[in-house]
């Protein structure tokens, strides 16, 4: 059913509040013992490529939606254009009368270079072009900040060829560095996700970033469920767990071991109800949003479908006996497939 509308001022500035509550404070507390919290679904623009923003917006408002990730794009919110600001408030104010969240996502695949998928990166061995991502991460904390974002979302890129493994670490956290400054600045925390493919592929590339630069208050973690089940060597209940304390962003969708590959709820192998637990007893607070980018051709079939199987999960995990952490058996570790989705060949 459609949202209530409600001011900009009222709902900009309570998201605004919120989002710099969660950037001020560097852990995620974990909820009372016993307790579930409930959980704020989104679902990505990246799977409604094919709809205007308003109309993907409002869709998402009509279908019970809490809120959205929306990626920069060409077609959504172009980080590009002229008028940003301008076109930046038309959508705060269409936020604020649908009632929607928000976070930004960053992974627009040719938004930047017309024929490098995510290119150029923040591990180029240009500079001027590692500049070029540096200032769209930019672009998108002055865009959260106008919309009350709750987080930035952003990953790595993958290791250039002729690149070593100590340099490109280097270059990401010198190009990171900014850009945490500029979300510590507007209170809105910078939300890294462990890419398939890329230099920070898992929850111990994000540690080894984290300790890298010194744990900055600014910097948290998208958690993607798909990956922690696509290669992780935890399940993706006990990634949840072991990822609370830094958890700023959670995206969603179904996945094979080993394949990276986003797939809609139940075409996966994943076991959502004790993930929707695991995450609940965290206390997290952000938007979990359904993340399906190779499915806009049915964008509006996969949204109205997402949302009821998360719900019917999420009452399914009310009811269900929590599992003790890092108490379930291991899906068998293996690499991901050869070609990723988040990757320049994907």
């Amino acid at each position: 059913m459609s949202r209530d509308a409600r001011s900009f001022e009222s709902g900009a500035g309570s998201s605004r509040a919120s989002g710099a509550q969660t950037a001020a404070s560097p852990r995620t507390a974990l909820a009372p013992p016993g307790t579930l919290t409930s959980l704020r679904f989104g679902y990505g623009t990246n799977g409604l490529a094919d709809l205007r923003l308003d109309d993907a917006l409002a869709l998402l408002a009509d279908l019970g939606y809490d809120g959205v990730g929306l990626t920069l794009d060409h077609m959504h919110l172009d980080p590009l254009a002229p008028g940003l600001a301008a076109r930046t408030s038309r959508v705060a104010h269409r936020l604020a009368a649908l009632g929607l969240g928000v976070t930004i996502e960053t992974g627009a695949r040719y938004v930047l270079d017309p024929r490098r998928k995510h290119g150029p990166s923040l591990l180029d061995p240009d500079p001027a072009d590692r500049a070029r991502r540096v200032d769209l991460l930019l672009r998108a904390v002055r865009v959260a900040a106008d919309l009350g974002a709750h987080a930035v979302h952003c990953f790595s890129g993958v290791v250039p060829d002729g690149t070593g493994t100590d340099s490109a670490w280097k270059r990401l956290a010198e190009t990171l560095t900014p850009v945490l400054d500029a979300a510590a600045s507007v209170g809105i925390p910078l939300a890294v996700e462990p890419e398939p493919g890329h230099l920070l592929g898992t929850l111990a590339d994000f540690h080894h970033l984290r300790s890298a630069l010194g744990d900055p208050e600014p910097l948290g973690l998208t958690l993607d469920i798909g990956h922690c089940q696509c290669l992780e060597p935890l399940p993706p209940a006990d990634c949840v767990r072991a990822a609370a304390p830094w958890l700023r962003h959670v995206q969603i969708e179904d996945m094979r071991r080993g394949v990276h590959e986003h797939l809609p709820f139940g075409d996966g192998e994943i076991d959502f109800p004790p993930v929707l637990a695991a995450l609940a007893a965290t206390g997290y607070q952000g938007l979990t949003v359904v993340e399906l980018p190779r499915h806009s051709h049915a964008g509006p079939h996969f949204a109205a479908h997402s949302l009821p199987f998360l719900r019917h999960a999420e009452r399914t995990a009310a009811t269900t006996p929590p599992v003790p952490a890092f108490q379930q058996t291991a899906p068998p570790h293996g690499a991901p497939s050869a070609t990723h989705e988040g990757s320049s060949t994907g």
